[in-house]
């Protein structure tokens, strides 16, 4: 009999875990819509800026900015890592930290020093923990992104490239495809011109006419630059969080949901052998008797 109640614990204990996990999944279902809507509302703000950047590094204006000069020798690099605040999302940080740390490992073997800004606590912990120099953070953001909260601790990468502490700025993240995958995704985020900040394929590079000046124009527009790419960032972090959860915690439910089938299977069996243990029992003694 204390196999049974001990077999009754565990499904006790299961159908709990179960209740949470299922608590979970709708919580995270429903954070996922008005995730999904806040990243694409900022996306086509954030191609439209990086299009015409990407044009205006191909320009030639009489002002060039600070972040549209590449270095001619790269010695220090500053990685920002977009990451969540809390865990049990499945391996969407795993994935993104793996990004990372192939990266650094490549810089590592250039003799290239790496700094880096964390946006989330799941990155920051990580960095810590295999020594890399946080230049700043930000944690604890809740579940809407807001643009003063990040471009404090993003400011601090920007002055050190504009300072000649860094020859280039890297941003890290999550990138949402659909529901189903999210991609981990390391771009370049300064110099201008990286890879990832081509203009779209089929567009036409245009020279500009500024009013007043280029120099208020550009800076200006550098500026939101800026701004739109971090924040798109966070966005798509998000929506891949939830989206993550969501997954992670139906599949935590149905596999609990198994488990429960197994163990009532089980606690059926014992059972059932303890009520045929026990009739054989009266049947010996009546016969004895």
């Amino acid at each position: 009999m204390s196999g049974m109640k001990e077999i009754r614990t565990k499904i006790k204990s299961v159908q709990n875990t179960r209740k949470i996990t299922k608590a979970m999944e709708m919580v995270a279902a429903s954070k996922m819509r008005k995730a999904q809507d806040r990243m694409r509302a900022a996306r086509p703000y954030a191609d439209k800026v990086r299009n015409i950047c990407a044009n205006l590094s191909k320009a030639n204006p009489e002002y060039r900015h600070d972040y549209m000069v590449a270095r001619s020798e790269v010695k220090n690099v500053g990685v920002i890592v977009v990451t969540t605040d809390k865990g049990l999302c499945g391996g969407l940080n795993t994935n993104v930290l793996r990004v990372v740390t192939t990266k650094l490992q490549e810089l590592s073997g250039k003799n290239v020093k790496a700094k880096a800004t964390a946006i989330g606590s799941k990155g920051l912990g990580f960095l810590n923990r295999i020594n890399v120099p946080i230049s700043s953070k930000v944690t604890q953001m809740g579940d809407i992104p807001h643009m003063e909260t990040l471009i404090g601790a993003i400011k601090v990468q920007l002055d050190a490239y504009v300072a000649g502490e860094v020859d280039a700025v890297y941003l890290a993240y999550t990138k949402f495809v659909n529901t189903m995958k999210q991609e981990p995704v390391l771009e370049q985020l300064l110099p201008l011109g990286g890879d990832k900040m081509q203009a779209d394929e089929g567009s036409t590079s245009w020279d500009y006419i500024y009013e007043p000046d280029p120099k208020a124009v550009i800076d200006y527009l550098l500026t939101r630059y800026i701004e739109a790419l971090v924040y798109q960032a966070v966005t798509e972090n998000m929506a891949s969080e939830q989206s993550a959860r969501m997954v992670a915690m139906k599949a935590a439910s149905d596999n609990a949901k198994n488990v429960i089938g197994e163990l009532q299977l089980t606690y059926n069996k014992a059972r059932q052998a303890a009520i045929t243990k026990e009739l054989a029992e009266i049947v010996g003694g009546a016969a004895a008797v």
